[in-house]
C-alpha cells in the first residue's frame, strides 16, 4: 500500500503540472480532443482533491481509505464533466442520478478544503452554504432568495457561475503558470544567486546581514507565491548572519519574515497576484504594477530605515569584504536567472502577451538555459519540480473551489447586494474610516494561513464589492484588501511568516510576531491613506505625487529613528514620550489628505519632514553622553 500511495501522489502531482501546462497552451485542441473548459476544470479539481486526501491522511500515513476517497472524487467530478453538455438540454429535472454525484463531489471538495487550507476558511464556506439553504428564514436586508437544496447542489456542481467558473479557470491557468515559473527558479538555484547579489551589494554596509536579508528576500519573494517558502529558502543563510552580527534572534527572525512577506506586494510579479487583480478588474497588468510601486517602495524603505537606525544606534558593522562574494562572479554564473525575468517583463509590457503564456515562455527559456548549465539533467531536479510543484498547487485548487462555492452562493442568494447594502449603511452612520478598519480586520482574519494568491481570490470575491459600493475606487479597494490579507502572515496570533522565521532563529514566537509588526508598521497605515488619496497609487498630478511621496518618506525616517530611541542628534527620545514620535509620523502622512496634496501646508510639511528625516542621528557615544 505505501508504494501505491507514493505512486498515486506522484502521478496526481505531476498531472496537475503537466496537464495544466498542456491545457494552458491548448494542446488538447491541437491534438483533436474537443471538450469545454468547464469539463477540463471538473477533472482538474478531481485530481487535486484526490491528491489532497493522500497528502493529508487521517492517520500517520495514507491507506486504502484515502485512496478510495480520492477515487470517489475523481469518479464524481468526471461523471459530471462527461454529462455537462447533455444536461444543458435535459429538462427532466434534478433527478437522483444528477444530484447524488453532485452532493458527493461537493462533500469531498469541502473535506479536501479543510485538510489543505485549514478549518477557518472551511467554516466560512460551510456558513455560506448554510446561508444559501436557510437564509430565506432570516429577516430584513439579509434575507436570501429561497433555493431548493438539490438545485443549489447542481448549480455549484455544474454552473460556470460557481466552482467551474472564473476563479478556478484563473487558478488552473494563470496561477499555475507562475507557480511553474517560480518553482523552476527555485529548483535551478535562483535563491543562491539572489542571496549572492544581495551579499555583494549590502553585506559590507552597516547592519549588512539584515540588509542582505531585505534585498534577497524582496528579489526572490516577488516571483515566489509563498512567503513561507521564501523564508525557508533565504532565511537559512541570512538569519544566522544577522545573529552573529549583533541582532537579537527575535529581530533577525522578524526582519526575515517582514522582508520575505513583502515580496508578495512587490512588483512586477507580486507572487502572481498582479495578474489575478488585472484579470478580476479587467484592466491592464501595467496599471496594477504602477499602482503597487509606491506602496511597495514605502514598505521596504520602512524596514530598511529601521534596520539602518538599529545598526547605527548599536554600532553594528558590516561583514568583511573578503567574506563576501563578487557581484560580477555571481552574475557570470547567475545571468541565466536574470535573462528569463527580462523575457517575462518584455512579453508582458512590450508585446501584450497573455500573462500565462509569458510565464510559461519565460519558464521554458529558464529551462533551456539551466540545462545548458548542466542543471535539470537529473531525476532529483525534475522530481523536485514536478512533485513539489504539484503539491504547492493543492491549496490553491481547493481555495479556488471554495471561492467558487462562495461566488455561487452569492449569485443565487443575493448576499453580495445585501452585504454591500449593510456596509454602505454602516458607513453612512459611522463613517467610511470605521468600515475600512472593520474591513482590514476581516481581511486579516480571512487571510490567516492561506497562500497570497488564495487570499486575494477569497477577499476579492467576498469583500471587495462592498468596498466599491462604499465609494472606494475599484483598484484602491482591491489593493486594500490584498495588503491586509498579506499582513495576516505577520499579525499575531497566527503570524505564519514570523513563527516560521522564529523557528529558524530559535527565537520566542510572540516576541518575534510583535517585532515583525513594528518593522512592517507602514503596511498597516498606507492602505487607509490611498483610499482617500490616489496619489499614493500614482493616480494624480506630478505635484500631488511628489508631495505625498516626500511627506511619507520623511515620516518614515522620523519613525525609524524614533524606534531606536534617538530622534535627533544628542536628543534621546524619552520613554515618557511613548508613542508620540510615531504619532507625529502618522500626522505627517495624513496631512496631505486633510489639507490636500498640493496645498502650501502639505508642501511645507513635506520639506520639514524630509529635513527632520535627514537630520543626522546621534552616535552611540553621544547617546550615552546625553543620557548621563
Amino acid at each position: 500500500m505505501p508504494s501505491l500511495v507514493r505512486f498515486l501522489v506522484r502521478f496526481y502531482c505531476a498531472f496537475l503540472i503537466l496537464g495544466g501546462m498542456a491545457w494552458a497552451i491548448d494542446l488538447p485542441f491541437r491534438l483533436g480532443f474537443a471538450f469545454t473548459e468547464a469539463e477540463w476544470l471538473a477533472f482538474y479539481i478531481s485530481v487535486g482533491t484526490a491528491a489532497v486526501f493522500l497528502k493529508h491522511p487521517y492517520g500517520k500515513e495514507a491507506g486504502i481509505g484515502e485512496v478510495l476517497l480520492g477515487f470517489a472524487a475523481i469518479t464524481a467530478w468526471t461523471y459530471g464533466a462527461f454529462h455537462l453538455e447533455a444536461w444543458v438540454y435535459d429538462f427532466s429535472g434534478n433527478t437522483p442520478q444528477k444530484y447524488v454525484p453532485a452532493l458527493a463531489a461537493l462533500l469531498l471538495v469541502m473535506e479536501a478544503l479543510r485538510k489543505a487550507c485549514g478549518l477557518s476558511i472551511t467554516l466560512l464556506v460551510w456558513t455560506l452554504i448554510a446561508y444559501g439553504l436557510f437564509g430565506h428564514y432570516l429577516p430584513g436586508p439579509v434575507q436570501a432568495a429561497q433555493t431548493d437544496p438539490r438545485s443549489l447542489a447542481m448549480y455549484l456542481y455544474t454552473d460556470t457561475g460557481a466552482i467551474l467558473g472564473l476563479v478556478m479557470s484563473i487558478v488552473a491557468t494563470l496561477v499555475l503558470a507562475f507557480v511553474i515559473f517560480g518553482r523552476m527558479m527555485e529548483v535551478s538555484g535562483a535563491t543562491n544567486f539572489f542571496t549572492d547579489i544581495a551579499l555583494a551589494a549590502m553585506g559590507h554596509k552597516r547592519g549588512g546581514p539584515a540588509k542582505v536579508a531585505i534585498v534577497a528576500s524582496a528579489l526572490f519573494g516577488s516571483v515566489s507565491s509563498s512567503p513561507v517558502g521564501n523564508i525557508v529558502s533565504t532565511g537559512v543563510m541570512t538569519i544566522p548572519l544577522m545573529k552573529r552580527s549583533g541582532f537579537k534572534p527575535s529581530e533577525a527572525a522578524a526582519i526575515e519574515a517582514v522582508a520575505s512577506t513583502g515580496g508578495q506586494i512587490a512588483p512586477p510579479v507580486m507572487g502572481a497576484t498582479a495578474f489575478l487583480m488585472a484579470e478580476f478588474l479587467q484592466i491592464s497588468y501595467f496599471d496594477v504594477v504602477i499602482a503597487a510601486l509606491l506602496p511597495a517602495f514605502f514598505y521596504y524603505a520602512c524596514l530598511f530605515m529601521q534596520v539602518d537606525a538599529e545598526a547605527r544606534n548599536r554600532g553594528l558593522v558590516g561583514m568583511a569584504r573578503d567574506q563576501l562574494p563578487s557581484a560580477m562572479a555571481a552574475l557570470r554564473t547567475g545571468w541565466i536567472f536574470v535573462f528569463p525575468l527580462g523575457v517575462l517583463i518584455y512579453l508582458l509590457f512590450f508585446t501584450g502577451s497573455q500573462p500565462a503564456f509569458a510565464a510559461l515562455g519565460s519558464a521554458l527559456v529558464l529551462l533551456a538555459l539551466s540545462m545548458a548549465k548542466k542543471r535539470f539533467l537529473n531525476r532529483a531536479d525534475w522530481a523536485n519540480f514536478l512533485f513539489d510543484g504539484g503539491e504547492g498547487m493543492l491549496p490553491l485548487i481547493m481555495i479556488g473551489a471554495g471561492a467558487g462555492i462562495v461566488i455561487g452562493i452569492m449569485n443565487l442568494s443575493g448576499l453580495g447586494e445585501s452585504l454591500s447594502f449593510l456596509l454602505v449603511e454602516a458607513a453612512r452612520n459611522w463613517g467610511s474610516f470605521v468600515m475600512l478598519v472593520l474591513t482590514a480586520i476581516l481581511s486579516i482574519i480571512l487571510g490567516m494561513g492561506m497562500p497570497s494568491t488564495a487570499i486575494y481570490i477569497v477577499l476579492a470575491t467576498v469583500i471587495a464589492p462592498a468596498l466599491n459600493q462604499m465609494g472606494i475606487p475599484v483598484l484602491a479597494s482591491h489593493m486594500f484588501i490584498f495588503y491586509f490579507g498579506v499582513m495576516s502572515f505577520l499579525t499575531p496570533p497566527v503570524a505564519v511568516s514570523s513563527y516560521v522565521a522564529a523557528g529558524l532563529a530559535k527565537a520566542p514566537l510572540w516576541e518575534t510576531g510583535w517585532t515583525g509588526m513594528r518593522y512592517s508598521a507602514i503596511a498597516f497605515v498606507v492602505p487607509f491613506l490611498w483610499c482617500y488619496e490616489p496619489a499614493l497609487l500614482l493616480d494624480d498630478s506630478v505635484l500631488a505625487i511628489s508631495t505625498v511621496t516626500t511627506v511619507t518618506l520623511g515620516a518614515l525616517m522620523v519613525y525609524a529613528k524614533a524606534q531606536t530611541g534617538i530622534l535627533f542628534r544628542l536628543l534621546p527620545t524619552s520613554p515618557a514620550l511613548g508613542p508620540v514620535p510615531a504619532l507625529i509620523a502618522l500626522a505627517l502622512v495624513v496631512a496631505p489628505i486633510v489639507f490636500g496634496p498640493t496645498s502650501p501646508i502639505s508642501i511645507a510639511l513635506a520639506l520639514v519632514s524630509l529635513l527632520a528625516g535627514f537630520w543626522p542621528a546621534a552616535s552611540p557615544r553621544s547617546v550615552q553622553a546625553a543620557g548621563a
